[in-house]
């Protein structure tokens, strides 16, 4: 929740620096570099603004609020009085959406299980077979050489390393727990589909803007290569 919540703070902070007029924005031309960068930045941090599912009237009202504040007026409302308000809306904004895609997940993982005949774990995690595999398995703590590809489940991409181009390699302690638990069930040159719900991924705080608070994530992941993990080095015999 501190994370969100700074996101949203860095948000206001930095639109409140850019937001100097009180010009409509769908009316602005961005001519210059300057104005496509600061579009840039206003696009890139308003993302995190997503996850608030605001109406047109509180987007206004957020606007008006920026521009007050950039111009030096004096604000039109009791700002010690709202700013415990802020957190609580922000937070119950954060946990609709959160509950919301968790509903969705569940019930995308189910369809998932039931007409994929999918296998799904104690955890949640649910799984299916593409490729079988025949070489090592990897444990919790080796390094795995895959390609993946992310999306959610209403097929947007927020990650692929198949278009990049590029294998990538990792400790496979080091990443989401559908990942660790997933990747234990394949073996080298195997391919598998993991359906993983938000518990095992990014939780209700998500990854922003691209991941969504309460997210239930896919992935088709390609194991090429499991390096074990360098064995602990043997004590040192105890003098006598």
């Amino acid at each position: 929740m501190k994370k969100a919540w700074l996101y949203f703070c860095l948000s206001l902070s930095v639109l409140t620096l850019v937001s100097c007029n009180s010009n409509d924005p769908k009316k602005i031309t961005l001519e210059s570099d300057d104005d496509k960068t600061f579009y840039a930045m206003g696009f890139m941090l308003g993302g995190n603004l997503q996850r608030l599912s605001l109406s047109d009237k509180e987007l206004a009202s957020l606007y008006k609020g920026i521009s007050s504040a950039a111009k030096g007026e004096k604000s039109e409302v009791d700002m010690a009085k709202f700013q415990n308000r802020i957190q609580e809306v922000f937070k119950a904004r954060m946990d609709k959406v959160a509950k919301k895609e968790k509903d969705a997940g569940k019930s995308f993982i189910e369809k998932f299980v039931k007409e994929q005949s999918a296998t799904q774990t104690p955890s949640g995690l649910a799984y299916k077979v593409i490729k079988e595999g025949t070489g090592a398995t990897p444990g919790a703590e080796d390094v795995v050489e895959v390609h993946y590809h992310g999306t959610l489940t209403d097929g947007t991409v927020f990650d692929s390393s198949v278009e990049r181009g590029k294998t990538i390699s990792f400790p496979l302690n080091r990443v989401i727990k559908g990942w660790t638990e997933g990747l234990q069930t394949m073996k080298e040159g195997g391919k598998s589909k993991f359906v993983i719900p938000s518990d095992l991924a990014y939780g209700e705080a998500g990854a922003p803007p691209k991941i969504p608070g309460g997210a239930t994530l896919v992935f088709e992941v390609e194991l090429f290569k499991v390096t074990k993990a360098a064995a602990a080095p043997a004590p040192a015999p105890k003098k006598k």
